[in-house]
């Protein structure tokens, strides 16, 4: 099973007031498990960067400014993600950017049932705890020391690992390797027991199994010992 976690940056609240998205961050999962593979982008949003925004993560207009448009990496976009589930924290916020910019640049709309929202799982598993990505991280261990501001490709990595512990820790199907295990080209077959070579000794002595032998006899014809 394939997997995106994805966030992105933007200089406002809403893009039908003019606010764009200024980076995308993903993160490939396969399987539950990190393939290795990202997409990242900085956009230009053809705009000022309000003040409120550039605190929270720090883009300003001057940075962005030599930066492609969002209409130049549609289709790169759209073949990064393919049919696969994003996992989003707060994800009606993403995607009502997201597919402004896909409708803006005459792509089509990503459906919102694509989306897996992470806040929604976390209430549900803590119901009237906070679900901020910090404070998912603090209750599950996971270092965010490097979050200072807001980072579309950082916090999809620190989102990877706060998803895999939402839905039952990193490897919820005990699976015994890495992505290699998952399946693709050159990929290990899954693990599975097999007979031993060789049978274990047996752990009753002979007089032990003698005397099971005369004691099951004394039970008679119809001891259960004998039917099975």
């Amino acid at each position: 099973m394939r997997e995106i976690v994805l966030d992105t940056e933007t200089t406002g609240f809403e893009p039908e007031s003019g606010d764009r998205i200024v980076e995308i961050g993903a993160v490939e999962l396969s399987g539950h498990l990190p393939t290795g593979r990202t997409f990242h982008k900085y956009l230009n949003p053809q705009r000022d960067m309000p003040q409120e925004a550039f605190e929270v993560h720090g883009l300003s207009e001057e940075f962005l400014s030599d930066k492609p448009l969002f209409a130049d990496l549609a289709d790169e976009f759209l073949a990064f993600v393919g049919d696969a589930k994003l996992v989003i924290h707060n994800a009606g916020f993403d995607m009502k950017f997201l597919n402004a910019e896909l409708r803006w640049a005459g792509k089509p709309t990503l459906p919102m049932d694509q989306a897996i929202d992470t806040v929604a799982i976390a209430r549900r598993r803590f119901p009237g705890s906070p679900a901020s990505l910090d404070a998912l991280c603090r209750r599950f261990g996971i270092d965010n020391s490097a979050r200072t501001l807001h980072g579309a490709l950082l916090d999809s990595e620190i989102l990877a690992e706060v998803y895999l512990e939402l839905i039952g820790g990193r490897q919820p199907d005990f699976a015994l390797g890495g992505p290699a295990s998952q399946g693709g080209p050159g990929a290990a077959p899954a693990w599975r027991p097999e007979p031993r070579p060789v049978a274990l000794l047996p752990r009753i002595t002979a007089a032990e199994e003698a005397a099971h032998a005369a004691f099951v006899e004394k039970l008679g014809e119809a001891a259960l010992w004998l039917k099975a």
